[in-house]
C-alpha cells in the first residue's frame, strides 16, 4: 500500500455505481397517490433549506400544461412548467404580481411522463422522466437569484410546495412527491469517527458523510450523512441532511467530517464553506452540538476554525492522537487559478481541538492535492491525500514527511482516499470519480460515481 513502509496492502475496484435521487428516500414531506388537480394546489409543507424537489407523475394534462415548484400565500411563485400546446418547457418567477419567464426551451413530452422541479441553492432545474431515468431539460440561476433569494430564511419559509395545472386546466396525476433534494452523485467521503479515530459502525454499517452533488456547481451541493453496509457496499442509505445557517443565509456548505464524542455527549463538526463559493476564498468552519446528527434534518451554525495558515482552507480531518488533536486540511493560496496542497496542524497535549493549533508540516510541492484524511492502518497513523497532478494518493507521516503512495487505482477527478478498517482485519477504500450528470445543461458539478475498492 505504501512505498517502502512495510505495509503489504493494495486495492482493486470491487464496486462502482451511481447514487441518484431527486428526493432523498425517507425524507419525503409529500408522498401522495392519484389525484385530479384543477389549477394550482399549494401544500401546507415548506422546505427547511433551498435544496428541494417536487416530482409529478403525469397521467393526462390539458393543452395549457402542468407545473410544479414553490409558492407563497400572497401569490409569489417559482415554478417549472410544461405546455404541450406550445411544446415549451419554462422556468417562471412571479414576484409582486409580475410573472417572468426566466428560461425557456422546446420540449415534447407525451403522457404518461414525469416532471420535476429541482431547487439547489438559487438554481432551478426542470427535469423530465420518460422511462429512461431523469434528464435535465433546462436550468437557471442568475435571473432567479436576481428576482428572489431563497437562501434567506424568512423568504424560504413563506414558500410551500406547489403543483397542478397551468391556468384553470385540470391535470390527472398518478402521484406527487416533494421534499429535500437528494443527490445526482456523491463525493468527498469521510468516515464519521470518534475522537480517537475509530469509525462509528453499527449493525455492520459504517457512517460516512458525503457531499451530495447538486444540479450545478459547488454552491448547488450540500452535505449528508449516509450508512454503507460493509458486507454489501452497494447498499448506501442517506440518514441525515445537513445544511448551514451562515451570515444570515441557508447554505449547502460541505466537504468535512463529524467526530462523535460519546463521552461528552457532543458531536464536533468541521466543514468547508463551499456554499457561497465565488472564487474569492474558502474557510474551514466548525461547531459543536449535542444534537444527533446521524439522523434527521439539521441546520448548523458555524464559525471559522483558527488554523495556522494565512490562505484559504478546506477539507478538515480531525483526530486526537496521544491526547493531542491533529487537524489535516487543505491550504489554497489561489482559487483562480486553483492551487492547493495538504497540510497538518497539531494542538497542545490536553487542549481542545480548536485552540493552539500549530503547523506540523505541509506539502507545498503539490498544486492540486486535496482530501487529506488522518487514518490509522495496522497501528500506525498516516495522512493520506489525493494528488491530481501525479494521479496518485500520497501518504505522509504525522510531520507531513512524504512516505510514498497508496497502491490503488486513481480514478477521475480528485478522489478522496477514505480507508475503512474492517472488523475482520481487511480494508476498504471508499472514494468517487468525476462522472458528470447532465453536463450539457448543468455544466460542471454533478459528479460522481461511488467507487469502493477492496484490499488484496
Amino acid at each position: 500500500m505504501i512505498d517502502d513502509c512495510g505495509l503489504d496492502l493494495s486495492f482493486e475496484i470491487s464496486h462502482q455505481y451511481r447514487p441518484f435521487e431527486l428526493i432523498a428516500p425517507g425524507f419525503e414531506q409529500i408522498d401522495s397517490g392519484p389525484a385530479v388537480v384543477t389549477g394550482l394546489e399549494r401544500a401546507g409543507a415548506s422546505p427547511v433549506a433551498p435544496f428541494v424537489a417536487v416530482e409529478l407523475d403525469v397521467d393526462d394534462l390539458p393543452e395549457s400544461g402542468v407545473t410544479a415548484g414553490l409558492s407563497t400565500a400572497t401569490g409569489d411563485r417559482l415554478l417549472v412548467s410544461y405546455e404541450p400546446g406550445r411544446g415549451r418547457i419554462a422556468i417562471e418567477v412571479c414576484r409582486d404580481g409580475v410573472n417572468r419567464v426566466v428560461r425557456a426551451g422546446c420540449a415534447s413530452l407525451r403522457a404518461p411522463f414525469r416532471l420535476a422541479f429541482v431547487l439547489c441553492e438559487n438554481q432551478v432545474t426542470a427535469v423530465a422522466g420518460t422511462g429512461a431515468g431523469w434528464r435535465p431539460l433546462l436550468s437557471e440561476r442568475g435571473e432567479v437569484a436576481r428576482l428572489v433569494d431563497l437562501r434567506e430564511p424568512d423568504t424560504l419559509a413563506e414558500h410551500a410546495f406547489t403543483y397542478g395545472a397551468r391556468g384553470d386546466g385540470e391535470v390527472r396525476l398518478a402521484g406527487v412527491r416533494a421534499g429535500p433534494f437528494g443527490y445526482t452523485g456523491v463525493r468527498d467521503p469521510h468516515l464519521v469517527q470518534r475522537p480517537d479515530g475509530t469509525a462509528v459502525i453499527r449493525d455492520g454499517k459504517a457512517y460516512l458523510t458525503f457531499t451530495c452533488a447538486g444540479m450545478g456547481f459547488f454552491q448547488q451541493a450540500h452535505w449528508g450523512v449516509f450508512t454503507l453496509e460493509l458486507a454489501c457496499p452497494y447498499r448506501l442509505e442517506q440518514v441525515a441532511q445537513l445544511y448551514s445557517l451562515r451570515d444570515g443565509l441557508l447554505l449547502g456548505d460541505h466537504a468535512g467530517q463529524l467526530v462523535v464524542d460519546e463521552e461528552h455527549q457532543r458531536t464536533i463538526v468541521g466543514l468547508s464553506s463551499w456554499g457561497d463559493f465565488a472564487y474569492a476564498g474558502v474557510q474551514v468552519r466548525h461547531t459543536v452540538t449535542s444534537a444527533d446528527l446521524l439522523s434527521g434534518v439539521h441546520l448548523l451554525e458555524t464559525e471559522p476554525l483558527r488554523l495556522p495558515t494565512r490562505v484559504s482552507a478546506w477539507d478538515p480531518s480531525l483526530t486526537r492522537i496521544n491526547d493531542r488533536w491533529h487537524v489535516a486540511f487543505v491550504e489554497s493560496p489561489s482559487q483562480d487559478p486553483f492551487s492547493f496542497h495538504p497540510a497538518l496542524a497539531v494542538g497542545e497535549r490536553g487542549a481542545s481541538y480548536e485552540s493552539g493549533l500549530t503547523l506540523a508540516g505541509s506539502d507545498g510541492s503539490a498544486r492540486e492535492c486535496e482530501g487529506p484524511i488522518i487514518q490509522q492502518v495496522d497501528g500506525t497513523w498516516y495522512v493520506v491525500a489525493s494528488n491530481k497532478d501525479t494521479e496518485r494518493y500520497p501518504v505522509y507521516d504525522l510531520s507531513m514527511r512524504r512516505l510514498g503512495n497508496l497502491d490503488a487505482p486513481y480514478v477521475t477527478n480528485i478522489p478522496h482516499p477514505q480507508i475503512v478498517n474492517l472488523p475482520d482485519g481487511g480494508h476498504l477504500l471508499v472514494t468517487f470519480n468525476g462522472t458528470q450528470y447532465g453536463h450539457e445543461v448543468l455544466d460542471y458539478g454533478g459528479h460522481g460515481d461511488l467507487v469502493v475498492m477492496s484490499s488484496q
